[in-house]
């Protein structure tokens, strides 16, 4: 049973091409990645920053309310 040289290469290009069009998809992934973490990233800054608005008008309300005598 011989092997079949231009088989094989042939074989070994068809995979090099594969492996190519995978490589390719991955950076497509990795960047598709890349912008759902700057989303999430963007996303915690601004709850964040809306908790500490919320911390701030409690506590100003807080002083305000003690003040009031009850009726």
């Amino acid at each position: 049973m011989a092997i079949d040289l231009k088989k094989l290469k042939e074989e070994r290009d068809t995979l090099k091409d594969q492996l190519r069009k995978l490589e390719v998809q991955q950076r497509e992934i990795e960047a598709k990645l890349k912008g759902f973490r700057q989303q999430e990233i963007r996303s915690k800054r601004e709850i964040e920053a809306l908790t500490t608005l919320i911390e701030l008008a409690e506590n100003k309300a807080e002083p305000a309310e003690a003040a009031t005598p009850p009726a």
